[in-house]
């Protein structure tokens, strides 16, 4: 499969190609350039001469202490102003190479070739970098976009069942937040942990074209683009309290699962549309497919999936900002007060979590959400 488009930003549009390929021909390319890639892909780098800055591609590599070893790699390279810093990895080698690029010599071109299905179906086209500073999430970063993204799908057959489905749960999270018609587009492609990279680049390219129309409307996340962050506060809570255990797409899956609950007791008299549930479900079998999952979640309680919640960036100090699923099917951004009845309903939501990704559980029985309530306390 090719595909290929255009996003128009304010620093000027940008390329987006899907083809298998892809990636060879980007490593023959002259140019002065400077590769950063996660340390799993770096081996044929180093073969070809290339020198990359290799990084370990885990949580505390994107905080930004770490930061100065990568602008001083960089600078050790002889990196000028007219060097194009190439990017091959997920989304945290993405992360520190789009802060990188944006922040050395007051900001150079990059080029990015994401190698997980959440980074190509997700986090690959917008810019936004998302650095840890201390116990704070993704508390500090920049809006630069790359000057291509190089999307081969011939790198998602290395995938694991895990990592597809924390791809796929950003996926489906994009075409739902898009509109029900995208939403039943990428159902009708039939994406799950078993699919082949054929269907991947489908859904890849349906869910970057839908991404598209938020990135152009609201490139600085100020409105319409700020619907795209359905299921991360929840999700970036339970990342934290988990110790990064959980990784970001399946959190995020969670963390929807967390919203909808939110979102039907903020709106308890209406039904939801049917694709509502259909959405349910599928995160839900997404979710399942994850080994040891509910061991994992065992050891989480939910007052520190409330600390966590507590100091997320998108709250104002007198609200809690969240996006949930009103009662007619839309998704929306809510402004709940910071009070006792808010802290009640969200930490409901949290337990209702848990509740649903025990669901399909063979090792112990689900507890319901009153009785989590009864035994953690707040």
């Amino acid at each position: 499969m090719h595909a290929s488009f255009d996003i128009t930003a304010s620093s000027g549009s940008y390329g987006v190609s899907v083809q298998p390929g892809l990636l060879e021909a980007l490593l023959a390319e002259a140019g002065e350039r400077i590769f950063i890639v996660d340390e799993f892909l770096a081996a044929p780098l180093v073969a070809a001469g290339l020198d990359p800055i290799v990084i370990i591609a885990d949580e505390p590599a994107k905080s930004l202490d770490r930061m100065t070893d990568v602008i001083v790699a960089m600078r050790d390279r002889r990196a000028t102003r007219d060097t194009v810093l190439v990017a091959i990895g997920g989304g945290v080698v993405q992360d520190i190479a789009a802060f990188a690029a944006s922040t050395y010599m007051r900001g150079i071109a990059w080029i990015y070739v994401p190698t997980t299905l959440l980074s190509m179906a997700d986090s690959c086209i917008g810019g936004k970098s998302s650095i840890n500073v201390g116990k704070y999430k993704n508390i500090v970063g920049t809006i630069h976009p790359p000057v291509r993204v190089i999307i081969d799908p011939i790198l998602s057959l290395s995938l694991n069942a895990e990592q597809k489905a924390a791809g796929l749960c950003e996926a489906v999270k994009i075409c739902l937040c898009h509109n029900p018609d995208t939403f039943d587009a990428y159902l009708a492609l039939q994406p799950c942990v078993n699919a082949d990279a054929k269907q991947l680049s489908e859904v890849i390219a349906l869910t970057l074209r839908a991404k598209k129309w938020f990135i152009e409307i609201d490139e600085f996340d100020r409105a319409e683009r700020l619907l795209l962050n359905f299921g991360h506060t929840f999700g970036h809570a339970l990342e934290a309290a988990s110790g990064f255990a959980v990784s970001h797409g399946i959190a995020v899956g969670l963390g929807m699962l967390a919203a909808l609950h939110l979102g039907k007791a903020l709106d308890p008299d209406k039904d939801q549309p049917r694709y509502i549930e259909q959405f349910r479900d599928h995160v839900i079998e997404l979710i399942s497919s994850v080994d040891g999952l509910d061991a994992v979640l065992a050891n989480v309680e939910v007052p520190a999936l409330m600390d966590a919640f507590e100091s997320d960036k998108k709250h104002r100090r007198d609200q809690y900002a969240v996006i949930v699923i009103s009662g007619d099917g839309k998704v929306e951004r809510r402004m709940l007060a910071r009070d006792a009845f808010s802290s009640d309903q969200i930490a409901r939501a949290f337990a209702a979590m848990l509740d649903y990704a025990q669901e399909d559980s063979q090792t112990r029985k689900p507890a319901g959400v009153q009785e989590i309530l009864q035994i953690k306390s707040f």
